[in-house]
């Protein structure tokens, strides 16, 4: 199985992802075979800092779960409004 094919799987939440020359928290938007684009998120003010363009190849590492993970789904979580119908 070719990573761009698992991380198909992992669109539409939040990772932390390793490329050669970075890394980041961030929430994966879309994934295909040349590109990924995720926006990152910035772990302090839990608000979307960049939207990045990363050529797969150049991945390295992608987390899917761990405590920092959790505390960012716990932070976005508690800042959604819950709509009555």
């Amino acid at each position: 199985m070719k990573l761009s094919e698992k991380l198909k799987e992992y669109e539409n939440q939040y990772l932390f992802i390793r490329w050669a020359t970075g890394g980041e928290y961030g929430k994966l938007i879309y994934a295909g075979e040349d590109f990924v684009e995720f926006n990152v998120i910035d772990i302090d003010t839990m608000a979307y800092r960049e939207t990045l363009l990363i050529y797969t190849p150049l991945i390295l590492e992608v987390s899917s779960g761990g405590a920092d993970i959790a505390r960012i789904v716990a932070e976005v979580s508690s800042q959604m409004t819950l709509h009555e119908n």
